[in-house]
């Protein structure tokens, strides 16, 4: 079966000619896909029978099976949907007050990166996504929110897996984002946990598309113990391609830091972060750690996180404290994970 969301326009028109149409078809077709959004061929109502039944015969919207869904009690709603080779990845939509819906997407199923306190890391890397099985995570949520008279209005790639460890696919969903959803490039934020290179890449991009780096400790050793990924790509080299990324772009870096208790949440830490940023564009988002089965760390506590604030304040660093949310159907950052045995106690 031919997944349309992998076509282009000109190889969708290819497609229909092949199917013995016009090419205007392709034009209403796309229509129906994007701007519509509809799931079902047989919803098209201005294609000709011949045309609908032979799509339904040869092709398909999306590959992702749904298998299930949590909500929490703060309305924040994880999916968990299994892939065409049976890969299982997890996606989740949060809402907010101020009407923002934002998704939270995976890139791969599970990750390579292996860090210690987040469950994906922990589960280890199985492949990367494609850009239509990215892209589909976030049309499944537009398309649910559309039918309610509401609209997707912002995406994280913060989900399963490392964006820039599969840079193409994951470049080719983003615009796909901005060009069949309507997304803003300002509206979409790609989170790294510091892979340099990939940096001054995605800033040659020259996008306005937000970035996000996990940086956690300002030490190379204890970040290593932490993230294996910076013994490839130790932190000067990585600050020196944030320095690349915000000369090139004049975008703000947001900083993300787990507040571990007792690990990374010291006045002594937040002296080393803050002499560390200094005079780097960037906004420091200080995230209480969210529990995962293997890692027995514990969130900072706020007067700890309050006192680290004002000691980047001093370096002229800014912070905020993100709002935890899906925390109690571990839908919170760092804590998506699938396995096979899930699948089968999904399915029982």
């Amino acid at each position: 079966m031919i997944n349309l969301y992998a076509l282009t326009p000109s190889e969708l028109s290819s497609l229909v000619v092949e199917f013995g149409e016009k090419p205007f078809r392709a034009r209403q077709l796309w229509k129906w896909m994007y701007e519509k959004r509809v799931d079902d061929f047989a919803a098209m109502s201005d294609l000709p029978k011949r045309f609908i039944d032979k799509l339904g015969q040869n092709a398909s919207l999306g590959s992702l099976e749904l298998i299930t869904r949590q909500n929490s009690a703060d309305g924040t709603e994880k999916r968990l949907y299994q892939l065409a080779d049976g890969q299982l990845i997890e996606s989740v939509l949060m809402p907010y007050e101020d009407q923002r819906k934002t998704a939270c997407l995976s890139t791969q199923a599970g990750c390579a990166m292996g860090c210690v306190f987040c469950a994906t890391g922990q589960m280890g890397f199985a492949r990367n996504m494609r850009a239509e099985e990215i892209f589909e995570q976030a049309m499944l949520f537009a398309r649910e929110l559309a039918s309610q008279g509401e609209r997707l209005s912002n995406i994280v790639l913060m989900g399963m897996g490392e964006p820039f460890h599969n840079y193409e696919a994951t470049m080719q969903a983003i615009r796909q984002f901005m060009d069949r959803l309507g997304i803003g490039a300002r509206h979409i934020t790609v989170s790294t946990v510091g892979l340099a290179p990939q940096i001054r890449r995605f800033a040659d991009e020259r996008l306005q598309v937000n970035l996000a780096l996990s940086l956690h400790k300002s030490d190379d050793s204890e970040r290593s113990a932490l993230m294996p990924v910076n013994r490839r790509w130790p932190i000067d080299e990585l600050i020196s391609a944030c320095r690349y990324y915000t000369a090139k772009t004049n975008r703000r870096i947001t900083i993300e830091w787990a507040a571990i208790a007792g690990e990374n949440d010291s006045s002594e830490e937040a002296h080393k972060l803050g002499r560390l940023l200094a005079g780097l564009l960037c906004h420091v988002n200080i995230i209480p750690l969210n529990p995962t089965d293997r890692y027995s760390g514990a969130p900072a506590e706020q007067e700890r996180i309050d006192k680290f604030r004002n000691i980047l304040k001093h370096y002229g660093v800014a912070s905020t404290v993100r709002l935890r949310r899906g925390i109690d159907i571990d839908a919170g950052c760092g804590q998506l994970k699938t396995n096979l045995i899930e699948l089968d106690q999904v399915r029982g």
